[in-house]
């Protein structure tokens, strides 16, 4: 197998496509990275921006080019010794007409060739969706949109399908016999009985009375192709026959203003294998698992190996041609069996490096037996964020927050608070579902029977609220140590929080720890894991709405702790925390991904990098929202008694826009519209007074307009006035913040991941404000007059870049340098140990300093933090009078010779390396020992000359 040596991940769109990623590649190519990270790459539904709504998994995008331009692409990456990895979804696909194989299950149900390919309780409890799936897409109830004429039959060479809007779903065969044989004695009449294309009709009614079912699943496609070419075709040659159909149709169409004429149309949708309803009825009453609480991605089931085979075959494909060498397995925790998925997975793609978008929990642990290279990153972004978090300041951030917002909030009690809003508005219907099959199974039990539905199901809530992580994994007898451990504190909080459920509590209990009775059979055995498994499969996305989506979106601290993955009540990492974060992982996982910033991230890498710096000067931020505030509480409108924003809103607006403030003024108008937009998505997500199910309209208005009004650009705005110094002053100090950042995930142990275009300045909010367009011309551009400052005078360019950090370039200049040191240095980055270094001194908090050592070489990184007590604001942190004499204490045995990597000086010490020397030009260092010439390895071709010399030599002597 071989690993990364750095990614770089590009979102496919129909705008961005295996062409433009094509023109691209020489420039990935001479910034350094080695893999191609990209987006779901298959036939997605059309005008998809992100490509996880797959609709057909054996098919490379059209949109994007097709299988022809991505080999194209594929050649030309080759041609520059990259790499590829591939981002996947075997969780779900779209729920849409566009996907052929759900069309095909929707048309004949039972007897469709993938009826066991979607994860549905054909068996539900409720009548009205047993043996159909529902379809929870209509605007209105299912009655309205019916008598409002919204609900169309139509006719085409696919056949009939009822179509709303611009979803269609298709008519099962055995019903148009109710279209074809309406009023049918007015067709004959016109024809008349002899008539050959009449009898070619009487056929195909004739036909569809014997369509074969069961085991004869080829006869029934072949006959179900011969009917519908037959009908077409009559439709075309035949203009009585066109008519007869169109009338029909119109019809069952109905006529608005008289329901009884839609009464047709509705007897034709009471037959088919779908239900169709009001999008809301999906989050009660469900019997299909869906992606989170999307009801159009429906999920797969993906643990049955015909599922597996089929929807992985042209992946499995690319993987045998090597033109995909890398796998990134989206929503693992969303599997039946993540597991079974992965060791299946690595059986058909054996050197193939995999990881997963897995969300690990503070002191979660990745499953060790898994064949996989690690995460997707999240657990090194929030332990690396949190390291320029000023931990010793919690509590007076924790003054401020409450001051300002005028309340006490308690992170923990939200957390529950928000988790029971989403199982109750968006989770009940699988709940509902979950208690159901609990109940049955509990039937079978003396001391369950008397279990009512009510019990189960607010007990069950209570067991899925609690839950620490975001799923368990058990998958067999077998229960893990810390699964365990997982279950009986969740069992122990629940018993507290809700104790009339005491009995029913301590059944799920017994379920959850597969304590099985002796005298369960087999089968019996094998129900209670399936309960089981599937509960496992909702706990994640209870986790994920109702903190990440929700929770992260209310408590404003600290926005930039508010991160996927992260928890929101810890305040800060400290630096031995983050070097054992970075022990752990050289020992269990070398390989997995370091990301700063990623699709799925709620702010950019640099945004977070600034807001860090508040976490610094704690009084300095608590007087300027004060003064802030008092400027603004006259631009606030009154709306239906409350003032908006609320103060907690006001709180994220001025984070958000600290954060965020351009570089440039032209770049403003687009940024204050950016804004708005956010500040629409924020609120709604906080669920607090307005939401997506619910807008409110009035809030949002309200909270756009004083945003506008604090930034119109005015030289009467007071905001602005009082506002920019401090911007600056915080913009200066992120600047330092994020060199370090960028440092850190190119040193340590990991694959460091670049998102599309951070290599400038990322200033970006959560999608889609991320997934703009990346300017790739100006960032060639900028690479090469780089590389040409690089080979003339290193230091000069250096001089000049901290001079204009504005335009990013000096970032682009230290992942260069960070890059090219790691394809030097590929064998000590990959497989290096790790030491913490000691660091003595005036300043010795201020650095994260660590080395790493692979044969007969060593690195020392060197990332600075806490920058406001190092420096003034119009300071640079270099040299003498910032570090004065702060150094790293060197192990016995160490080089004595190192060549910074970033400025090219050389650097010499014994035993301390001091950081006034090292920082002198550059806020960051990445040192490479230099071994006297004496000392130094030789190359296995200089050995080889040197053994046949000595030969030579030997021969001689002997001759002599």
């Amino acid at each position: 197998m071989q690993f990364p040596l750095a990614t770089y991940r590009l979102q496919f769109t129909p705008s961005f496509d295996f062409r433009s990623a094509k023109a691209i590649v020489p420039y990935l190519a001479e910034l350094g990275v080695s893999y191609l990270y990209a987006s779901p790459i298959f036939k997605a539904r059309q005008g998809s921006t992100h490509g996880y709504d797959v609709v057909d998994p054996n098919i490379i995008n059209p949109e994007l080019g097709g299988i022809e331009k991505f080999n194209d692409l594929i050649e030309k990456i080759h041609e520059y010794n990259l790499k590829w990895l591939q981002d996947i979804v075997p969780n779900h696909m779209a729920f849409d007409s566009q996907n052929t194989m759900l069309v095909d299950l929707l048309e004949n149900g039972s007897d469709s060739q993938y009826h066991g390919f979607f994860d549905i309780n054909w068996n539900h409890p409720y009548e009205g969706i047993r043996g159909r799936l529902l379809a929870p897409f209509l605007g209105r109830f299912y009655g309205d949109c019916l008598e409002h004429g919204e609900l169309k039959l139509q006719y085409e060479e696919s056949g009939l399908s009822v179509n709303y809007y611009s979803l269609k779903f298709p008519i099962r065969i055995e019903s148009y016999t109710k279209v074809l044989t309406y009023d049918l004695g007015r067709l004959r009449q016109k024809l008349g009985r002899r008539n050959p294309d009449f009898v070619k009709f009487l056929g195909i009614l004739y036909g569809l009375k014997y369509i074969p079912s069961g085991e004869e699943g080829s006869e029934r496609y072949d006959q179900i192709f011969f009917i519908k070419s037959m009908l077409w075709e009559l439709w075309n040659d035949n203009l009585d026959i066109r008519k007869f159909i169109e009338e029909n149709i119109e019809t069952f169409n109905g006529v608005v203003g008289k329901p009884e004429s839609f009464n047709l149309l509705e007897d034709l949708l009471n037959e088919q294998f779908f239900r169709l309803a009001f999008w809301k009825v999906g989050n009660e009453e469900l019997n299909y698992r869906r992606f989170f609480t999307v009801n159009d991605l429906i999920s797969l089931r993906i643990e049955d190996p015909n599922v597996f085979e089929t929807t992985h075959s042209l992946l499995l494909q690319l993987v045998e041609e090597e033109k995909i060498h890398g796998l990134r397995i989206d929503h693992i925790d969303g599997l039946y069996d993540p597991a079974t998925y992965l060791f299946r997975l690595r059986d058909r793609a054996n050197h193939t490096y995999v990881v997963i978008e897995k969300i690990l929990e503070p002191q979660e642990e990745l499953p060790i037996n898994w064949p996989i290279q690690g995460t997707t990153g999240y657990d090194y972004l929030n332990m690396a964020n949190g390291v320029f978090c000023q931990k010793e300041n919690e509590a007076k951030f924790n003054k401020i927050y409450h001051s300002f917002t005028r309340s006490i909030v308690n992170c923990e009690q939200l957390i529950d608070e928000k988790k029971r809003l989403i199982v109750g508005k968006h989770l009940a219907g699988d709940i509902d579902n979950l208690a159901h099959f609990l109940k049955q199974i509990s039937s079978h039990y003396r001391y369950a029977s008397d279990f009512t539905i009510y019990g189960l199901k607010g007990a069950l809530v209570e067991v899925m609220t609690a839950f620490p992580v975001y799923r368990t994994y058990i998958n067999n007898e077998e229960v893990s140590t810390s699964d365990r451990n997982y279950i009986k504190q969740v069992i122990a909080k629940a018993k507290e929080t809700m104790p009339i459920f005491l009995n029913e509590l301590a059944f799920i209990e017994k379920f959850l720890l597969l304590e099985f009775d002796d005298y369960l059979t087999q089968e019996e055995k094998e129900q209670w894991l399936d309960f089981v498994m599937r509960l496992q499969q909702f706990t994640g996305p209870l986790m994920a709405k109702g903190v990440e989506d929700t929770v992260l979106y209310i408590y404003n601290r600290l926005l930039s702790l508010n991160e996927v993955g992260s928890h929101p009540t810890h305040f800060g990492v400290s630096i031995d925390e983050f070097h054992q974060f970075n022990h752990h992982q050289t020992a269990y996982w070398p390989h997995s991904m370091n990301a700063s910033a990623t699709h799925d991230t709620k702010r950019g890498e640099d945004v977070r990098s600034r807001i860090n710096v508040l976490s610094e000067i704690p009084d300095e931020w608590e007087a300027k929202l004060k003064e802030w505030r008092e400027i603004n509480a006259g631009q606030k409108d009154c709306i239906e008694g409350i003032d908006v924003p609320d103060p907690n809103d006001e709180y994220l607006l001025y984070q958000t826009l600290l954060g965020t403030f351009p570089f440039y003024e032209e770049e403003y108008p687009v940024f204050v519209q950016r804004i708005k937009e956010y500040l629409i998505k924020a609120i709604r997500e906080a669920k607090v007074y307005t939401a997506w199910l619910k807008p409110d309209t009035g809030y949002e208005e309200g909270f756009t307009t004083f945003a506008e009004r604090l930034l119109k650009d005015s030289p009467d705005n007071e905001f602005l006035k009082a506002f920019r110094p401090f911007q600056q002053k915080i913009q200066h100090y992120g600047v330092f913040n994020s060199l370090s950042q960028t440092l850190l995930k190119f040193a340590v142990p990991g694959i460091p991941d670049i998102y599309q275009g951070t290599e400038l300045w990322d200033l970006s909010l959560v999608d889609p404000d991320n997934r703009r367009p990346v300017d790739f011309k100006l960032r060639n551009k900028f690479l090469k007059s780089i590389k040409r400052g690089i080979e003339k005078n290193p230091l000069a360019l250096v001089e000049e870049l901290l001079a204009h950090p504005e335009d990013g370039r000096i970032k682009l200049f230290l992942i260069y340098q960070l890059l090219q040191t790691r394809q030097e240095y590929s064998e000590l980055f990959q497989r290096g140990d790790y030491q913490k270094l000691t660091v003595i001194g005036s300043w010795q908090d201020h650095a994260v300093v660590f080395s790493r050592t692979w044969g007969d070489y060593t690195v020392i990184a060197i990332a600075p933090r806490l920058f406001t007590s190092l420096m003034k604001e119009d300071e640079l942190p270099l040299g003498e009078q910032v570090w004065q004499e702060t150094r790293i204490s060197l192990p016995p045995g160490s080089p004595t010779h190192w060549q910074n990597r970033i400025t090219g000086e050389e650097i010499k010490g014994e035993d301390a390396l001091f950081l006034r020397d090292i920082l002198q030009h550059f806020p960051v260092a990445l040192l490479v020992s230099v071994l006297p010439q004496a000392e130094k390895p030789l190359s296995d071709g200089v050995k080889a000359l040197e053994e046949g010399s000595k030969s030579k030599n030997r021969k001689k002597d002997v001759a002599a």
